[in-house]
């Protein structure tokens, strides 16, 4: 499971790494990180797909969530056991029926 994850999340740092260098301009001296190349890449992708780009790294920030939160469901249905076990102990333990107050 941690190979899916390191595999889920290593795209995502390169890409959320470059495009907030880029967009700051804080190249290093690579043409790479240049805002000029990151105002490019938007303009082509916009293009495109036929929509402002503007809103490219919106549409992306949602599909990173909408991945994550299948990822998280994938993991929490492999694991069901150990969290419904870890579930019902903290029920018991913060509403047990023998001690509750009596009016």
């Amino acid at each position: 499971m941690r190979y899916l994850f390191a595999l889920w999340a290593a795209p995502l740092v390169l890409f959320w790494g470059w495009f907030f260098l880029s967009l700051n301009d804080i190249n290093f001296g690579y043409v790479m990180l240049s805002r000029q190349l990151h105002d490019l890449v938007f303009q082509l992708y916009g293009q495109m797909l036929g929509v402002d780009p503007a809103i490219i790294p919106g549409m992306v920030a949602k599909a990173c969530v909408i991945d994550g939160l299948l990822l998280m469901a994938f993991w929490a249905f492999r694991r069901r056991r150990a969290i419904g076990g870890w579930l019902r102990t903290m029920r018991d333990r913060y509403f047990d029926q023998a001690s509750t107050p009596s009016v």
